[in-house]
């Protein structure tokens, strides 16, 4: 097919896909999917995990090849069987992991490939770098010194440099894949005005993400997808969010409240005036065993730290910590897993998983005793014999032991993560961002999860800067700004008010 394309409203789309299909083994990934994307639109894809909507994004970009379909740019078809030649029609994607060099300069990471050079000598003129870089800069609104190296920026920061590499790489699609992931609300606002900034450029964006509040802010039209299958696009304007939900689930699904409020048992963690550096400061409480603590602060308030020193990873340099009422000191991951903690971090992908082994693999990874002989060997037969009892008993999809755990969806290798440590036996569980990235569907599920793992008497320690998920989770919420505790709300005074007043130093 060629020739000038139009959709029903009269504009040459910038990209048309048509009857798109893609299958992996054992899974139809694509089927028949139709997709358009206009000069100057924010074109927001969501489903939920292993809906397609990563397939399709990699088949835009070049890294897959479609099985069947056909795709069009300015009307014209075109075929992609690289990166490289996507990036020649103009298609360049901001990851989550933003690809940068952190020991390099703004200036150099926007230009990298691609520096000025001198005419006579042909070596780099670094005056110019400078100056083309503070002017690219400065036509988006940013104030950044483009000699500034890279790896002292914020993580907002960072995302604007990548985005403002591809525009200066002559971007007319870019793709923003879940981009306010690692982002608190006053840099989102700043990553928005960017965003609006391009696009009145002409910049075309395709804008992948789990939230939908934002989707709604920032997209002018939604495309949903479910099991591989197009449901529908919208307006995002003309559409509420229940409607969207109902769309990626093809059912209703209840918004997150705690069903059962769990009498806590006897106190098995407590810490007392600990510190570690300047970055924490006389962190001071307990937890009890069924108990969800949620943990909520800004970005930055010293959340990670805590949990670093929680699990051994940088030791604490003051103060005390009891577990089940004996005074430990947790000098390394192996010891805090000794005492019964275990941890799914906010990076599940490089920390929590190893992507290069199976899902069977990674769910026995915590203890290898169950599946080896005098720990010497490793049996193949108990490792599928015991990674197939959580895979069945947390609906872990595709049910299939062998395969990569980096070929499932977000939802579902967060399962894995937490299998790994319910398989373990831990007693106190220690969750960074759990439902980050995660599906409206799969959040439920790890929601329901976490409740009955409180009922079994587990403690759970909930660290969230989601105010939905620890308002609604929590028993008792911890607020934390600058490296301390700034409040302890009971979950029945909590509300959105009152938790963001005492994280922003208002309280």
């Amino acid at each position: 097919m060629s020739g000038a394309i139009a959709t029903p409203s009269g504009n040459l789309p910038r990209l048309m896909m048509r009857g798109i299909c893609k299958s992996f083994p054992g899974v139809q990934a694509l089927s028949a999917v139709d997709f358009d994307l206009l000069p100057g639109e924010v074109h927001a894809i969501i489903g939920q995990n292993g809906a397609g909507k990563t397939t399709l994004v990699k088949i835009i970009s070049g890294a897959y090849p479609a099985d069947a379909g056909q795709i069009f740019i300015n009307g014209q078809e075109v075929h992609f069987h690289s990166p490289a030649d996507a990036r020649k029609q103009g298609i360049m994607t901001v990851h989550q992991d933003w690809n940068l060099f952190p020991e390099l300069s703004v200036a150099e990471n926007i230009f990298a490939g691609r520096m000025p050079v001198k005419t006579q000598s042909g070596i780099i003129d670094w005056e110019r770098c400078y100056e083309e870089a503070a002017k690219e800069l400065r036509s988006l609104g940013l104030d950044l010194d483009p000699r500034m190296r890279v790896g002292l920026l914020r993580p907002a920061q960072m995302q604007m440099v990548e985005i403002v590499r591809c525009i200066c790489a002559n971007a007319a699609i870019m793709i923003l894949d879940e981009p306010t992931a690692a982002l608190g609300p006053h840099e989102i606002e700043s990553l928005f005005a960017m965003i609006r900034c391009v696009v009145a450029g002409g910049v075309s964006i395709l804008y992948i993400s789990h939230k939908l509040e934002e989707v709604q802010e920032i997209a002018d039209r939604v495309t949903v997808l479910r099991d591989g299958c197009k449901v529908g696009t919208v307006r995002a304007d003309g559409v509420s969010r229940l409607d969207l939900i109902r769309m990626m689930v093809g059912r209703e699904v209840e918004a997150p409240q705690k069903q059962v409020v769990v009498t806590p048992g006897a106190e098995i963690l407590r810490l007392h005036q600990v510190g570690r550096g300047r970055s924490l400061r006389d962190i001071s409480f307990s937890l009890r065993s069924g108990e969800i603590l949620g943990i909520f602060g800004l970005l930055g308030a010293g959340q990670k730290q805590l949990i670093d020193v929680l699990y051994g990873i940088t030791p604490a340099d003051t103060g005390e910590i009891w577990v089940n009422g004996r005074k430990v000191r947790i000098e390394s991951p192996e010891m805090a897993k000794r005492l019964g903690l275990g941890l799914v971090p906010g990076d599940r992908k490089r920390e929590g998983l190893v992507q290069t082994l199976s899902a069977s693999a990674n769910l026995t990874l915590a203890n290898t005793a169950l599946i080896s002989f005098a720990n010497l060997f490793l049996s193949p037969r108990r490792e599928r014999t015991q990674s197939w009892h959580w895979i069945n008993a947390l609906d872990i999809r595709p049910k299939d032991g062998s395969r990569l755990v980096k070929y499932f969806s977000g939802g579902n290798q967060q399962k894995v993560v937490l299998g790994k440590w319910l398989q373990n036996n831990c007693k106190v569980l220690i969750l960074d961002h759990p439902t980050q990235g995660v599906d409206v569907g799969a959040k439920s599920e790890i929601y329901a999860l976490l409740e009955e793992l409180a009922k079994a008497n587990m403690g759970i320690i909930l660290v969230s800067t989601e105010l939905p998920e620890i308002l609604a989770m929590s028993d008792r919420i911890l607020v934390m700004r600058n490296g301390t505790i700034a409040a302890e709300i009971p979950r029945q005074e909590a509300t959105n008010e009152r938790l963001l007043a005492h994280a922003t130093g208002e309280g």
